[in-house]
């Protein structure tokens, strides 16, 4: 039951991207965008992408299907530099983008080239959550890691991860301190304000929906991990690290 309510809180807070629109920020907004692609957070990259053509974009075809399959190479481009800035290698980066590329240029209708172009956020996203942990972690080590990212909006348990992966809790503990340097609860902890630290720099969510989306006990604990892992509190970051161009009334306090 508490995880359906947390699935329904998530649902309603990214949705209110798509009633409140692209209009603040859009510069920042598609930055953290392609940041979040070449971090592999499929969280932030759902929570930023914008639909392949909208309102106020480019029109660089008089014909729809074909400016539609022009806006996805655009995309693709873009998507595959960032994934090399973050470590992915020019030739799998720019294989991936002909792949996708080529994929769109065979549908017949505006529909099939949104499934493309959905399928290829997800496919470069998850292609460099695996770049970051290539080679450095254990296969059991890697599928706890993408365990914890596809639950950062749920309470994250060891005895459930444990249980998910078929391993007993004091294994996994003792092998995942090995590993990581950290144990479980802090690397969840981190793994979560990492992320709401994205949705306080990008988005206009406060400090108790956030708290909410991310599942903690309560704000003021998420007030002190954010603390504990950023330095400052939300608040202070926030105003930090918004960029003043785009967020004039920064200016003014």
């Amino acid at each position: 039951m508490a995880e359906d309510s947390e699935k329904r809180l998530a649902q309603q807070l990214f949705s209110r991207r798509e009633e409140e629109g692209q209009e603040r920020a859009p510069f920042d907004r598609e930055i953290a965008f392609y940041e979040s692609i070449g971090r592999g957070d499929l969280d932030m990259m759902h929570l930023f992408a914008a639909p392949l053509f909208c309102e106020g974009c480019g029109i660089l075809s008089k014909d729809a299907l074909r400016n539609l399959k022009y806006h996805l190479v655009v995309t693709a481009a873009l998507v595959a530099r960032f994934c090399i800035r973050y470590g992915m290698t020019p030739e799998e980066a720019y294989r991936l983008s002909d792949f996708y590329i080529m994929k769109a240029d065979e549908e017949q209708d505006e529909a099939g080239v949104r499934a493309v172009h959905a399928e290829m956020l997800e496919g470069y996203t998850r292609r460099m959550r695996s770049v970051h942990m290539r080679g450095v972690y254990s296969k059991q080590i890697v599928e706890t890691l993408e365990y914890i990212s596809d639950h950062l909006h749920h309470r994250i348990l060891l005895a459930d991860a444990a249980e998910y992966l078929g391993l007993s809790e004091a294994y996994l503990s003792r092998l995942f301190k090995s590993e990581t340097g950290e144990t479980f609860t802090d690397y969840v902890n981190r793994a979560k304000i990492e992320s709401a630290a994205q949705l306080l720099r990008y988005s206009e969510y406060t400090d108790l929906e956030i708290s909410n989306l991310y599942a903690f006990s309560s704000q003021s604990y998420f007030i002190r991990m954010f603390r504990r892992y950023m330095g400052m509190t939300p608040k202070a970051y926030k105003k930090q690290s918004r960029m003043p161009e785009l967020y004039p009334e920064a200016k003014a306090e």
